[in-house]
């Protein structure tokens, strides 16, 4: 009931994910990701721990692969679980168990890899890699190509109702985190990639009132001044 991608940005060692379901609120339960480790989706029939637990195997030195492994040995249940990570050389992993919902694939490229279930097309995972590898600009952009990719390749095998965007850059909380956790007359994919037009000019805005408010600017709000 899920397509995702785990990214790395080799230039500004940024790490990133996005992702979208049928289910609602995916992201809330999928999308993981820290800021100098790498990032990480569990999906399928989820278990919400796998994605810190590969997070602190790769802060404590494994690999993406060691990672997603340590995390089906923690877990017990791998037939069910779909895992996806990269680590912080760009080194991706993933897990697909043989109780996957439906169709289910997945694609490894440069500085990422994708996953799905339940997919109306087996050529879904790879046009997401393809649609990452292809895109310019800021990580966040990529992300959304690789989306827009996937809806293209046929997406889900049914509609989807929810989407997430998530990226860390240098500090413990995330430089963008957006999600639309449930729309049913809209696509939820195009809906984020709204949210993201309109966030992406003041995402380092806010990081600044983060590490210094007195040099951030106003955004002309009633009370930010």
């Amino acid at each position: 009931m899920t397509f995702s991608i785990v990214a790395r940005c080799a230039q500004t060692g940024q790490f990133g994910m996005a992702i979208s379901s049928s289910s609602p609120a995916v992201a809330a339960r999928c999308a993981f990701a820290r800021a100098g480790v790498g990032a990480a989706a569990t999906q399928n029939v989820t278990n919400p721990a796998l994605g810190p637990l590969m997070l602190d195997e790769m802060a404590a030195g494994a690999d993406a692969q060691q990672a997603v492994d340590a995390a089906i040995a923690a877990d017990g249940f791998a037939d069910y679980r779909q895992l996806l990570a990269i680590d912080g050389a760009g080194h991706c992993a993933v897990h697909s168990g043989t109780q996957a919902l439906g169709l289910w694939t997945s694609a490894l490229g440069r500085d990422c890899a994708a996953g799905g279930n339940l997919l109306a097309d087996e050529g879904v995972p790879a046009a997401m890699v393809a649609g990452f590898e292809q895109a310019e600009g800021a990580l966040g952009d990529r992300l959304i190509a690789a989306m827009r990719a996937a809806i293209e390749a046929g997406g889900e095998a049914g509609p989807v109702h929810s989407a997430g965007l998530l990226i860390v850059d240098r500090e413990s909380w995330p430089y963008a985190e957006l999600r639309i956790d449930w729309i049913e007359t809209d696509c939820p994919i195009a809906a984020m990639a709204r949210a993201w037009e309109v966030y992406k000019p003041q995402a380092d805005d806010y990081v600044t009132r983060a590490r210094n408010p007195s040099a951030a600017p106003s955004y002309g709000v009633p009370g930010d001044e």
